[in-house]
């Protein structure tokens, strides 16, 4: 009997509600799995709906549409003689779940539910599920009518359980399950389950691929076994990017590793290992055995179907690789550049405007803008057909390929630096050094009428007419006449954005890009609706520490000499007047 089995899993750029597009995005990975001998094909968690569709789970829309999806999936030849684990909500006696579904040849072997829901920082799962609260039971799923009709069932099993092929047996964990101090993966290993899943939507978090590497390698060091992960990736249409880092690994070692940023949709990663490593790896831990005498079992589902054929001796196995992680100034070239170039296809718009101030936050705005457009020039040169469709829409222009991510920069980034009268000439040349190194279209104009038009009328109607502290002014006065040129500036910010590529001949209208960092936020060092007021903010989850890693790795990597200077002049506002010409006023003061 054959003891080598190849097992698939991918990351998918799902998008919330597209039904249509996940659909197509699941079938081409399935497709691809197959096409590499994979006879198990994992995905990624709630990838039929997207997993960010919030409120959305409450609809019963949501889930009769996923159950279409899943009728779709059942029917399609491409699913046929391949185990498909695919993750979607289900509701059960009138709960809702978060659920993988299992199904081979049209039939449904097993709904897992999850049993432990990621509710903090980002995720608010226990808003729109509850989780599965019984170890090792499972009920009778009645299926809906129209999958009945498909799969001759009428109920499936619904619960805590794993599957058992003829030469193997597969357990499911789900995403938060393996940040658990008690991982089901454990139970599940010491109960004869040699191949475990999970199915992620864990989004970017610098230094995050550390932790998941350890505790994936981790989870397998010490109970062997091959440990399969799968993760959505992209932006989901919400303020998080999730990034992929799908990964195979076995008995403590990664066999497989996907990219953690990457403008692909779909990425299939597939090993070939053999289950012998699994039990003699086993074998070797009597404290592990001994365990294992003692552990209760899990209902099992039998499954009549093998991962691994008679004719595997001449399959050549995977060799274990070394992980390779990116530098955090990487991870922010990276992340947030692929986050920025979903939102913008996304939204339909047909680019960015950026109000550059000289600092080094809106320049390391400017710098992701730049990076996006290096990644889209970089994936059109390897063929990717959807990112090149994409570009020729949002510049409106189909018969257009873009080469040069200073020339691509011009088309999609307006950068605009405005002036006050207490704006240094320095910061001026330095907004206007780097648009030309990136080779934004730049403009410079100046705010001073409108700023003196808005206090103009406060004085017409009060009388009074406020000064700087500099000038004899309360505080009270001083912030006042600081504010009120922070927040022109946003009302100019989206003028330009709506209009700019109207005055150029141009159609189509810009997305407004806030430069806030972390700590800005965090402090409360900022004017309430003042450009930092945007439709996105791609650096407002950065401290300033990462960000000024980022500037100088940008100012190496992409031959940006103009960041510089950026790098050393005292960050400043520039809203209170300027002292014999010179600068009066630094944040840190």
């Amino acid at each position: 009997m054959g003891r080598k089995v190849t097992v698939a899993t991918c990351a998918l750029n799902q998008w919330a509600l597209d039904f249509e597009g996940n659909l197509q995005r699941i079938l081409k990975s399935i497709e691809i799995a197959k096409h590499r001998g994979a006879r198990y094909r994992l995905g990624p968690e709630l990838e039929i709906c997207g997993y960010g569709c919030w409120d959305h789970y409450h609809e019963s829309d949501t889930l009769l549409h996923s159950l279409q999806v899943l009728a779709a999936l059942l029917e399609s030849p491409v699913t046929q003689d391949i185990i498909c684990d695919v993750g979607m909500p289900v509701m059960h006696r009138n709960v809702r779940y978060n659920c993988r579904v299992i199904f081979l040849n049209r039939r449904i072997l097993l709904i897992r539910p999850k049993m432990a829901l990621a509710n903090e920082g980002n995720y608010r799962e226990l808003r729109w599920f509850t989780p599965w609260s019984r170890s090792r039971q499972t009920e009778e799923y009645f299926l809906p009518r129209m999958i009945q009709e498909l799969t001759k069932q009428e109920t499936v099993p619904f619960g805590d359980a794993v599957l058992t092929t003829l030469d193997t047996c597969i357990g499911s964990e789900v995403c938060e399950e393996l940040w658990t101090p008690r991982s089901p993966h454990v139970d599940m290993g010491l109960d004869g389950v040699e191949i475990f899943t999970n199915a992620s939507g864990s989004h970017h978090v610098l230094r995050k691929a550390h932790a998941r590497v350890d505790l994936v390698t981790m989870a397998t060091t010490k109970n062997g076994g091959i440990y399969l992960l799968a993760n959505q990736k992209g932006c989901d249409g919400d303020r998080l990017y999730y990034d992929g880092c799908a990964m195979i690994a076995m008995n403590g070692s990664i066999f497989a590793q996907g990219s953690q940023f990457s403008l692909d949709d779909v990425e299939v990663l597939t090993a070939t290992l053999d289950l012998e490593d699994v039990r003699s790896y086993r074998a070797e831990i009597s404290s592990r055995n001994l365990e294992a005498s003692k552990v209760s079992p899990y209902p099992r589902v039998k499954v009549d179907f093998a991962l691994s054929c008679h004719e595997d001796l001449l399959e050549p196995l995977s060799e274990p690789v070394e992980w390779k992680y990116h530098s955090p100034a990487e991870e922010i070239s990276l992340g947030p550049a692929c986050w920025l170039w979903d939102f913008l296809r996304r939204s339909q718009q047909a680019g960015f405007l950026l109000p550059l101030s000289g600092g080094v936050d809106s320049a390391a705005t400017a710098c992701l803008v730049y990076s996006m457009c290096r990644q889209v020039c970089e994936a059109v040169k390897d063929g990717n057909r959807e990112v090149l469709a994409d570009v020729r829409t949002i510049v409106d222009q189909p018969s257009y390929t873009p080469q040069d991510p200073r020339e691509l920069c011009g088309r999609i980034l307006t950068t605009c630096y405005m002036a006050g009268e207490n704006s240094s000439r320095e910061t001026c040349d330095r907004a206007k050094e780097l648009a030309q190194q990136v080779g934004s279209h730049h403009l410079g104009l100046n705010i001073d009428p409108a700023v003196k038009a808005i206090v103009g009328i406060f004085s017409l109607v009060t009388g009074k007419s406020p000064l700087f502290a500099a000038h004899g002014g309360s505080s009270r006065e001083n912030l006042a006449l600081q504010n009120v040129q922070a927040r022109v500036r946003m009302v100019v910010a989206y003028l330009f954005a709506q209009l700019s590529l109207w005055s150029r001949g141009a159609r189509g209208g810009l997305l407004v890009l806030g430069s806030a960092n972390v700590d800005e936020s965090l402090l409360g060092y900022l004017t309430k609706y003042d450009c930092s007021s945007a439709d996105i903010n791609p650096i407002g989850g950065i401290s300033k520490t990462d960000l000024k890693d980022f500037v100088q790795f940008c100012m190496e990597s992409f031959q940006l000499p103009a960041l510089q200077s950026i790098l050393v002049a005292p960050p400043t506002a520039e809203l209170e007047p300027l002292a014999s010409g010179q600068v009066s006023q630094t944040d840190e003061r």
